[in-house]
């Protein structure tokens, strides 16, 4: 039975994901019919010439990581809340995301310091990334150094929420002592942003989100294990340890990569994981993975097609869009259901 319920939810979020896809390269500033849309994906000669340049080199790229950035913020959601057994835990839970934004803080304050050419050349999209990267990565390291010392997952869990709140708390001081210029600067990235990413920089982050989605899902059996508390799954012949540290890497190379690339983006990771288990009601991880990409894949196109304000020059802040849609969604959920399945 649930087994036909996941067949017939996966087929349906395949085509509602081309669906999904379709609308987003057609809706925008500029309005390009579907038939025109689906004529240049295949090869066509659409009406205008410009609407092939539009597609292709804007809103394909952004299309593309709309798909790569839900799918990898549902999925490291996903093993948050299941290495953790929180419903509450998401892909930023171990500081990542405040690591990431201490690195660009650092940048931007740092830049705006030196100034004139040399801080002009340090503030690009790509020393953006690197510093987010790298802000990330050293809360990794500092969670990784005490996950080998504590053996509580809740500990884990407090002291990742304590490295957040530390390197917030810096982000906060380097703020009140930063020029306007620079704090605009500093919140413009902070919305999160879809837009703007070359081929080399998508197919970085697909480098790192892709395998990071496969080993996941060959991970599904740990995951299972794991629901049923730590004491079954060492009966199972599991090392708590050194699964951990796969999971913590796994959540730290999608969230990390993702942020890196598209700036701290809520609500994804914390909330499609229940809206699938709402739609699906499993703990197997097997069938749990696949749909939880397909649903962060569709609902990423779906507020990145929202945040284009079609037929408007305007463009939403991403990370706006997806807790106003989603938040509402999730509660409704939650109040209709009256319980949480996990």
């Amino acid at each position: 039975m649930i087994k036909n319920r996941f067949n017939k939810a996966f087929a349906l979020l395949g085509l509602l994901l081309i669906l999904a896809f379709v609308v987003n390269l057609a809706l925008g500033s500029v309005g390009i019919p579907l038939s025109d849309t689906l004529a240049i994906l295949f090869g066509g000669t659409p009406e205008k010439s410009t609407w092939q340049f539009i597609i292709w080199d804007y809103r394909m790229p952004k299309a593309i990581t709309a798909i790569l950035t839900g799918s990898g913020l549902a999925v490291s959601g996903l093993i948050m809340q299941t290495l953790f057994r929180n419903p509450l835990a998401g892909p930023f839970v171990l500081g990542l995301s405040s690591g990431a934004s201490l690195g660009v803080a650092l940048l931007i304050l740092g830049a705006g310091a030196l100034g004139g050419v040399i801080g002009h050349y340090l503030l690009n999209p790509w020393s953006l990334v690197i510093a987010s990267a790298i802000g990330s990565f050293l809360v990794l390291l500092a969670v990784v150094a005490v996950s080998l010392r504590v053996k509580d997952t809740m500990a884990l869990l407090i002291i990742g929420l304590m490295f957040g709140s530390l390197t917030a708390a810096v982000v906060a001081v380097l703020s009140y002592f930063s020029s306007a210029e620079q704090l605009q600067q500093y919140i413009f990235w902070s919305f999160g942003s879809l837009g703007n990413q070359t081929w080399t920089g998508i197919g970085i982050l697909a480098l790192c989100v892709v395998p990071g989605l496969v080993f996941t899902f060959l991970k599904s059996k740990s995951l299972n294990a794991l629901l049923l508390g730590e004491a079954y799954a060492q009966s199972m012949g599991l090392d708590l340890k050194k699964t951990n540290l796969i999971l913590i890497g796994l959540t730290s190379l999608l969230a990390g990569s993702i942020t890196a690339f598209a700036g701290p983006i809520a609500f994804v990771g914390l909330a499609i994981p229940h809206l699938t288990r709402q739609w699906i009601p499993t703990s197997d991880h097997r069938q749990l993975i696949p749909t939880v990409i397909l649903m962060g894949a569709v609902v990423m196109l779906v507020c990145d097609t929202i945040a284009q304000w079609p037929y408007s020059a305007h463009t939403l802040p991403i990370n706006a869009i997806t807790s106003l849609l989603g938040a509402p969604v999730v509660i409704w959920l939650l109040v209709r259901k009256r319980k949480l399945l996990f």
